[in-house]
């Protein structure tokens, strides 16, 4: 992971992160306008976008949907202090991570590292779709992490960096409870927090995208079941 696009109308934050990320070896770019940065995220080739939810003109979630039409590529949103809700609906639209402003350059860091961990460890996996061994087989769900794929039947699903993290995990436990901070802590790779519900609404897209059990088990159509206090597991289909 090397090249940053920053959205954000705070020139002055932006040189700041220009200067800190620069000498950690990233290559940054910066707009500071929301319509400008939906296409600069869209027509270069960036490997993470960091947006800020209030641009002037069209604001971040305009700017995330816009690029979630055409790509994956992962997006930590930046968001006011104490806003919960427009980190929780950031995280709705697609988000792989979001952090409140103001912040340390240290802690966006942390976090451009834990999503460039992730993707390098599924792509260390290799390969493509057609080899068993890569495949995690779920019902009528098939997760392909050396080429980072998942299907439902025939039809692909698109997911975020971290529901697909998620997902592998959950799925190489499948009728196991793994823990709320087992997630938060190695696959969005920060401490758990029982005030962060990062982990609660990727974990709620999920369930969106792959849409329930056509048949059920044991009385729920649900593919990933919550168990309160303690955290997810995805029900499988063999155990019923």
């Amino acid at each position: 992971m090397r090249r940053i696009l920053i959205i954000d109308d705070d020139q002055e934050l932006c040189e700041l992160l220009h200067e800190y990320l620069g000498a950690e070896g990233l290559d940054i770019a910066s707009v500071h306008t929301g319509d400008s940065g939906a296409q600069a995220a869209l027509d270069q080739e960036i490997d993470l976008v960091i947006l800020d939810v209030m641009l002037p003109g069209m604001n971040g979630f305009d700017v995330l949907r816009a690029i979630r039409k055409q790509s994956q590529v992962p997006v930590i949103m930046l968001t006011a202090r104490g806003e919960e809700i427009d980190r929780i609906v950031g995280l709705e639209l697609g988000a792989d991570d979001y952090l409140p402003k103001p912040f340390n350059p240290r802690e966006l860091l942390a976090r451009i590292r834990a999503v460039e961990r992730r993707l390098v460890l599924q792509s260390e996996t290799g390969g493509s779709e057609n080899s068993a061994v890569e495949m995690l087989e779920v019902g009528d769900v098939r997760v392909y992490p050396g080429s980072r794929r998942v299907k439902r039947g025939a039809e692909n699903v698109e997911l975020t960096s971290a529901e697909f993290d998620l997902l592998v995990m959950l799925a190489r436990h499948r009728g196991e409870v793994v823990s709320r901070k087992d997630l938060v802590e190695d696959v969005l790779g920060r401490r758990n927090s029982p005030y962060d519900r990062s982990v609660d609404v990727h974990v709620s897209a999920l369930r969106k995208k792959l849409g329930p059990y056509a048949d059920g088990i044991d009385g729920t159509n649900e593919r990933i079941i919550t168990v309160r206090n303690v955290g997810y597991m995805y029900a499988d289909p063999e155990m019923s």
